[in-house]
């Protein structure tokens, strides 16, 4: 879960760098999702398949997913398992923004996105998904959070700094609630029998970045800019540190086994 420069006045990562950092990291692969769109591909491709650098790029985009009869849309991560879901994911993108844009948003109603899911993994994204959202702002029973959860083929959990601006609005009591809200996903995910996947959602490469992204963000109009949360890329010892109240076990379990998994599921495209 990661965003380019090519996340419309979102992101400051450029495809050069972080070629570089994954190379210099050793980490197998790197799953790039930016906002409605795939811009970012043929650079991502160029580079990442040059012989000097061979990084295995795990091709997605991070979807606003919606039902025809509700106009709300939720952020969803969509991520290409083969040369199949490529294709669907093009066609999922020529659809949202032909058909269905709104307020400058490509979005994907579901049965859409159910029609061309073959080759594709859906993750259940961040605070702004349907998942965190129907816990949060709508409260909802735990037996309708677990039937959200079915939909999805992994489900997410990120560090406290992404979802700090909920204690800030007084939607979740303190830090505590957030880890609780990790701590559900995380047992819906044993319920299920799906896997639950630590991710970064970074937007900028390094934390002192972050002062690049809170003048994007001003320019957008948002008034609590200034508070911007740490969306950098971290190291997996970072991670691990970050998921340490889940237990030694499962933080290792999120961070490390769990995303490996989904990268054996996808093959280089």
């Amino acid at each position: 879960h990661l965003h380019t420069i090519m996340s419309d006045m979102d992101a400051l990562i450029t495809v050069k760098e972080l070629i570089k950092t994954i190379k210099k990291w050793k980490h197998p692969a790197v799953a790039v999702t930016d906002h409605g769109v795939v811009q970012s591909f043929p650079l991502l491709q160029e580079i990442a398949t040059n012989p000097v650098n061979n990084v295995k790029i795990i091709y997605g985009m991070e979807g606003y997913l919606f039902d025809e009869h509700i106009d709300e849309s939720y952020h969803i991560v969509i991520l290409a398992k083969n040369i199949v879901g490529l294709r669907n994911l093009y066609k999922l993108i020529s659809i949202s923004h032909l058909k269905y844009i709104y307020r400058s948003r490509p979005r994907i109603p579901r049965a859409v996105l159910n029609e061309y899911r073959e080759g594709l993994l859906l993750g259940s994204a961040c605070e702004a998904g349907e998942l965190v959202r129907s816990m949060v702002q709508k409260n909802l029973p735990y037996e309708k959070l677990k039937e959200i959860a079915s939909y999805y083929d992994y489900l997410e959990i990120q560090p406290l700094t992404n979802n700090q601006f909920l204690v800030r609005e007084g939607l979740v009591e303190n830090e505590e609630g957030l880890r609780n809200i990790n701590r559900t996903i995380v047992k819906l995910g044993d319920e299920l029998g799906k896997m639950t996947v630590a991710t970064c959602d970074a937007h900028f490469l390094t934390p002192e970045d972050k002062i690049y992204r809170e003048i994007l963000m001003t320019g957008k109009g948002f008034k609590d800019a200034a508070f911007q949360p740490d969306l950098y890329l971290r190291t997996t010892d970072e991670m691990l540190e970050e998921f340490s109240y889940l237990g030694e076990e499962r933080a290792r379990e999120v961070v490390i086994t769990n995303p490996n998994k989904i990268n054996d599921m996808i093959e280089k495209v």
